[in-house]
């Protein structure tokens, strides 16, 4: 499969995402080559629009035109708590507050209530909300504060990016857009009869 990176840029940050992410409490992570964002071949029957997570790769493909993909390295939910299925995209927040469910207090707690937006925040630069039907998931697409953790599957659920990827995809996709997360043992790769090189 021939992939390109993708032109990077911070044209689509705010001033105040520049002014957020110039000093992070976290340190910057060496993020592997093949979890940087991509242009790719893209051979399977999602709609340009679509944004498509391969679980077992750890990567997400946003479906661009002319069998072409846009592809970012993720993080993604351990087996046990991962969302997979098809939902829309239901909500969209630029820095979004967070607000850690009863099981994530339980689980990882204790945490405030509600934790306001910001390079601290574990919910990162955006907030892609998942929904089925009307109702939230509580599953989301997000920024990071723990970029070392991109190409991990060690997530309460959620799919976790890079700050600079959620910025690049959340300009990107519209409201009530496709997303369509495999299972674990699905592997979109497979499916498209192309296995990654690098």
């Amino acid at each position: 499969m021939q992939t390109t990176l993708s032109p990077s840029t911070d044209a689509s940050m705010t001033p105040r995402d520049r002014q957020l992410l110039a000093h992070t409490p976290y340190a910057q992570a060496k993020v592997p080559e093949q979890y940087l964002r991509h242009i790719v071949d893209y051979h399977r029957k999602e709609q340009p629009g679509t944004i498509l997570v391969d679980t077992d790769a750890r990567y997400l493909y946003y479906v661009l035109p002319d069998g072409k993909a846009i592809r970012y390295g993720v993080a993604v939910g351990e087996e046990a708590m991962a969302f997979s299925g098809v939902a829309r995209v239901g909500r969209l927040a630029e820095w979004p507050d967070w607000v850690p469910t009863a099981d994530i207090q339980a689980r990882l707690g204790p945490y405030p209530a509600r934790v306001p937006g910001g390079p601290a925040n574990p919910l990162g630069a955006r907030g892609i909300y998942l929904y089925v039907g009307n109702k939230d998931t509580l599953y989301r697409i997000h920024g990071t504060n723990q970029p070392e953790y991109i190409g991990q599957a060690i997530s309460s659920g959620c799919i976790r990016m890079r700050n600079e990827d959620v910025i690049d995809l959340y300009d990107r996709v519209k409201l009530n857009s496709t997303v369509v997360v495999l299972p674990p043992g699905q592997n979109a790769q497979a499916q498209m009869g192309v296995g990654w090189r690098g």
